[in-house]
């Protein structure tokens, strides 16, 4: 999904709450990050024009908090509990997710296949992948 800086975003979301593991004096997601606006957006796997710098999942840990939540690989990070992650840089993302006095994590996720539905549905001769 590519977009103009500055301009409105559309985009098919679905929400994913996520309950923190606790371990110790740790909360445990269970997946990692990549991307930013201070990442190389060129380096990021899941970019399909290789400029998109928002915020993607690039590893979840199975049977984790969520893989059970059901995020998956490639997941692009919307929104963390009511906060816009379309323009924020690595470190302001990991921060957001990990905040020690929430034990839920309340996601808004782009995926292809969630767009590739919509497209599907408004044109039944859109072409499957």
């Amino acid at each position: 999904m590519s977009f103009i800086p500055g301009q409105p975003v559309t985009a098919v979301v679905q929400r994913i709450e996520i309950q923190k593991l606790r371990q110790d004096s740790n909360l445990i997601l269970g997946f990692s990050i990549g991307g930013g606006i201070d990442q190389d957006p060129g380096q990021n796997p899941f970019s399909e024009d290789k400029t998109d710098k928002g915020i993607y999942v690039t590893r979840i840990s199975p049977g984790g908090p969520a893989d059970v939540a059901g995020l998956k690989i490639g997941d692009k990070i919307m929104q963390v509990n009511g906060w816009d992650m379309t323009m924020v840089t690595h470190d302001k993302a990991r921060k957001k997710l990990t905040k020690k006095n929430e034990d839920v994590v309340r996601l808004l996720v782009t995926r292809k296949s969630l767009e590739d539905a919509v497209k599907k549905s408004k044109n039944p001769s859109y072409p499957r992948p």
